[in-house]
């Protein structure tokens, strides 16, 4: 049997640099994007390549498939809010009639979200679960972290496949906040669009709970106001439930009532129409679906990949 050439040290090492010089382009470019005004496309390739060179510069292990994926949620994180580099541009695309239509329907005529907030007003503690939920919301910027770390340490061999899918909900979404960008219950309430008063709870105990930090908070936190469709919170909640039915009963018991739970609470506190619930879960289908579809293509960069690694592993 013919013995593979192992690659010349210039080209072992044209490679490694090749592929730390991206990573660092993937960090640095969306940072420096708006100083320097680089362009939208330039940005998502930059950022798209980060993930990849991850992928050449170590042979598969779990801390690589770890790494990888947290510079494909950076890439997300940076991209999802170049739509709002322009507000007014933007705006001019906004759609924002479409699900209050629908969830009129839903809600045999009023708003999910009107009803529940009057219905729940009612309560003699509804400051209590005010709280609850807000909190349930606020969690989830960890809950799917904290859900692939889980599956991580119990089912170490879901975790590609996990992380793989999770991460094609984001992107998925993210696409759509392109194309079609949707504003929340919440903002069209105070434009006067919905024509009923919605009111965004989670502001509201924000305020009363963070005070004076509450500001530089929501700041952080809001990068893109009008990326409401689908509801990646519920959609990514229903994937890491779904991938924690996999590591065990207890696990995915306690990954869907937290998806549940979310769901409610998004709707309740004015952050989401159920129609933005319903695309979210449409979504995650669709990834788990279209796994056999994309196959050819994730086998041939995965092929691409593995033969620059091969070089850089020398």
């Amino acid at each position: 049997m013919k013995r593979r050439s192992r690659p010349s040290s210039a080209l072992r090492l044209a490679v490694q640099a090749g592929a730390v010089a991206m990573v660092g382009v993937a960090v640095a470019v969306p940072l420096l994007r708006k100083r320097l005004r680089i362009s939208a496309p330039v940005t998502i390739a930059a950022c798209a390549a980060g993930p990849l060179a991850v992928a050449v510069l170590r042979p598969r292990s779990r801390k690589r498939d770890v790494a990888l994926f947290a510079m494909q949620m950076w890439a997300f994180t940076m991209v999802h809010e170049i739509p709002y580099d322009d507000p007014e541009r933007l705006r001019a695309r906004l759609r924002s009639r479409y699900p209050i239509q629908i969830d009129r329907l839903l809600g045999a005529g009023q708003l999910p979200n009107v009803r529940l907030q009057r219905a729940l007003a009612r309560l003699p503690r509804v400051g209590v679960l005010n709280r609850f939920l807000a909190w349930t919301h606020w969690l989830w910027f960890v809950e799917p972290y904290l859900a692939l770390t889980l599956v991580l340490l119990r089912a170490p061999e879901h975790f590609p496949r996990a992380a793989r899918q999770m991460a094609a909900v984001f992107d998925a979404g993210c696409v759509v906040y392109f194309v079609a960008p949707t504003a929340p219950p919440w903002w069209s309430s105070e434009q006067g669009v919905t024509g009923e008063p919605v009111r965004r709870i989670m502001v509201e105990v924000g305020e009363q709970t963070w005070r004076s930090a509450w500001p530089a908070m929501y700041e952080a936190l809001g990068g893109n106001p009008w990326a409401a469709m689908p509801s990646l919170h519920f959609a990514t909640s229903v994937q890491a439930a779904r991938s924690l039915s996999e590591v065990g009963r207890a696990e995915g018991a306690l990954g869907w009532a937290y998806a549940l739970t979310l769901g409610f609470a998004l709707v309740y506190l004015g952050e989401h129409y159920v129609t933005d619930l319903a695309a979210g879960g449409l979504l995650v289908a669709a990834v788990k679906r279209g796994e056999a579809l994309a196959e050819p293509l994730v086998l041939g960069v995965n092929g691409a990949l593995q033969h620059l690694e091969r070089i850089a592993s020398g």
